[in-house]
Parts: C-alpha cells; sequence; structure tokens
C-alpha cells in the first residue's frame, strides 16, 4: 500500500529537504520502498547520508507548498533519536529510516529502507474530502509537465467540489495555491509550444 506522507532528509552541510512521498509500506511499517526520481533532492540526500525520516501528517498546506518548492520558512523541527536527521514538529507521527538497498539503474530509483525508530507527537485528524482532494491535487502539480492541460484542468475541476463543500481554511489556502501553480505552469508551457 502507498501512504503519502513527507520525507525529510539532508545534505552534506546538514540543510534539509522537505518532500511529499508516498512510499510503498510494508503492512507493519518495519520497512518501505522509496522511488524518487534521481533528478530530486531526496534521491541525492538518500544517496549521500544513507538515511532519513517519513512523517504521517495532516497539514494538506505544508505538503502543498513542499510539492511545489514553495515553502516560505523551514518548518519546524527536532532532532531525530537514532539517525542524523530533522522531525517535522507538525508531524502526526515519524518514522526515522536507514537505506538498506539503492536502485538507480532507471529513472525512477527504488531505495528499500528499514525503520530504526517510531514516534507520535498527537492523533491525526481523521478523513476528510477535502485533505485528501488537496493531496490529489499536489500530485497533479507536480506532474503538471508530464500530462495533458486539458485533462489537469478537468481533474482540477473535479478536485474543487470537495474542497468548496468540506474545507477549513488551509485546505482551501493549499488548494488555491496548487491551482495558481498549474494554472500558471500550464500556460507558460501553452505559450512556449506557441513559440516553436
Amino acid at each position: 500500500m502507498i501512504l503519502e506522507g513527507i520525507v525529510t532528509s539532508q545534505n552534506a552541510r546538514g540543510s534539509l529537504n522537505v518532500a511529499p512521498m508516498g512510499p510503498i509500506v510494508e503492512p507493519d511499517m518495519s520497512g518501505f520502498l522509496l522511488r524518487p526520481f534521481q533528478t530530486s533532492t531526496t534521491f541525492q540526500n538518500l544517496k549521500l547520508n544513507g538515511c532519513g525520516v517519513l512523517h504521517v501528517v495532516d497539514d494538506v498546506l505544508l505538503i502543498a507548498q513542499a510539492a511545489i518548492s514553495r515553502l516560505e520558512t523551514a518548518p519546524a523541527t527536532f532532532s531525530a533519536i537514532t539517525i542524523p536527521g530533522q522531525v517535522l514538529r507538525s508531524a502526526c507521527r515519524w518514522y526515522e529510516f536507514r537505506v538498506e538497498s539503492l536502485d538507480d539503474s532507471q529513472e525512477r530509483s527504488e531505495i528499500r529502507v528499514r525503520v530504526t525508530h517510531t514516534g507520535r507527537i498527537r492523533d491525526f485528524f481523521g478523513f476528510n474530502r477535502a485533505k485528501h482532494a488537496v493531496i490529489e491535487a499536489a500530485i497533479l502539480a507536480t506532474r503538471v509537465h508530464m500530462i495533458d492541460a486539458d485533462d489537469i484542468r478537468r481533474q482540477f475541476a473535479a478536485l474543487r467540489s470537495p474542497v468548496e463543500k468540506t474545507a477549513g481554511v488551509h485546505e482551501q489556502q493549499a488548494f488555491e495555491l496548487l491551482n495558481e501553480y498549474v494554472t500558471s505552469a500550464v500556460a507558460t508551457r501553452s505559450n512556449d509550444a506557441g513559440r516553436r
């Protein structure tokens, strides 16, 4: 099963990278498979350092901002217990991990990791249609260069309904941030195609 979350990793200088990611998790959460593209900062950091932290979060505004590289300030963190890494203070729970194997023979790598420590900060908010819609919108935003413009517009229009019906302030902000990003990216892509 794929679990949508946020992975934090660090570069050689200790700078924090915050990235939404959907690993394939083992049922007991003792390990999981990450599949970042080799062009991603997460891939570079995990290849270099061999460790990171997976967070289960319910803050979809943070997911949206991280997905499109619009984090204005680094989120609050504290030091991980078993690895040189950082845990998001806003997480519901977290999973510190070490890389067991890394296959970079394809563009989308496969990184198998083993959990070394788990922690819990607070209860998960619960199921909410707007939160799920924002996660889907964030995934679309990260793939805007690969999906047909009309298809993206259609999918965003469909996702708007649950946001309008069930969102709180953060979910509304997150969806509008993603919508503006995607609208701008699609327009830029169309203008670039028109110049050719």
